[in-house]
């Protein structure tokens, strides 16, 4: 929408200074830069973290928003408000038809879990996501300290293990921390839910 509106603006915002067979000023000139500019500040907020892009609807709405700012300023006010009006209905309604849209099957999300270090817990945790229809990305363990006995069925001064689950699937990374917590041996369980809606 910003690209066509900077093409509208270009095509119809200088009309009154530029004439067939004379050109009294060249502003679109600075339009053009305008475009260079708002591209390379939105090619800077866009990144890519875990196969996973970041920025890209920021970069996005700077890019509309100094399309309407370059319509406002070629005297094109009905194509600016147009703009955005179209730009609210569509960020205001992508959340609610995002929620209906199947769930992505490659966004990572992420599982801390704590359990009783030698009790075989970390082969039944791995079973039951693999069960769940989720594939394990990237697995790193570290000690946890020692257990505070205040869970039935606990050893005092046994020792703890965390373990973080890099994981994608099109179920409930929630679900399963549910399912994962019920485990016996497994303390904590938390869970970021990289398909969990927005609000």
């Amino acid at each position: 929408m910003g690209a066509a509106l900077f093409m509208l603006v270009s095509k119809y915002g200088f009309s009154d200074v530029l004439r067939t067979g004379q050109v009294v000023v060249d502003p679109s000139r600075v339009a053009a830069q305008i475009v260079t500019g708002i591209g390379f500040l939105g090619a800077g907020l866009i990144f890519v973290r875990r196969d996973s892009v970041h920025g890209l609807t920021t970069a996005a709405s700077v890019w509309v928003t100094a399309a309407v700012g370059a319509a406002a300023g070629a005297g094109l006010p009905l194509l600016a408000v147009a703009a955005i009006v179209a730009y609210l209905i569509v960020a205001l309604a992508f959340q609610s038809v995002s929620r209906r849209l199947p769930r992505s099957g490659t966004a990572i999300s992420l599982l801390r879990v704590r359990y009783l270090d030698g009790h075989g817990v970390l082969r039944r945790v791995l079973q039951v996501a693999t069960a769940c229809g989720f594939v394990v990305d990237e697995l790193a363990t570290g000690a946890s300290g020692a257990d505070d006995g205040h869970q039935p069925g606990a050893a005092n001064g046994q020792r703890m293990v965390e373990v973080v689950l890099h994981v994608h699937g099109t179920g409930s990374v929630n679900d399963l921390a549910t399912r994962l917590s019920e485990l016996p041996g497994v303390r904590a369980v938390t869970a970021e839910d990289a398909n969990a809606p927005a609000g």
